[in-house]
């Protein structure tokens, strides 16, 4: 970035601030899958990879345990743009603040 003129960089940032998702599309956490068998004997799960597949999103927080909350079939799609919205939103959070701290670097306004 230290090459990169200043203006550059502020358009870039511009652009980064154009493309987030909106703020109410977001989610934190990753979509877990699984396969739970049932414990019938003689049940195809038995010997197949279960009954499934079923969905979870599971949201860890510093210093407890991943919470995990069933997502139905029907709201998997959105959950899943969702999170992606989250990571969106995460990257470009973190390149505008490496702009931030480049402008600062140069001693320049950063608005």
């Amino acid at each position: 970035m230290k090459d990169i003129p200043s203006a550059s960089l502020r358009d870039r940032r511009d652009e980064l601030l154009v493309g987030l998702p909106s703020l109410a599309r977001l989610l934190r956490g990753s979509l877990v899958e699984s396969y739970k068998r049932c414990g019938r004997p003689g049940c195809h799960c038995a010997d197949g990879p279960g009954h499934g597949p079923k969905h979870y999103l599971s949201v860890s927080t510093t210093g407890e345990r991943p919470r995990m909350t069933y997502v139905r079939q029907a709201e998997r799609t959105e959950a899943a743009e969702f999170l992606r919205n989250f990571r969106a939103v995460r990257a470009a959070l973190n390149e505008i603040c490496a702009i931030n701290a480049e402008l600062l670097r140069r001693h320049e306004v950063l608005g």
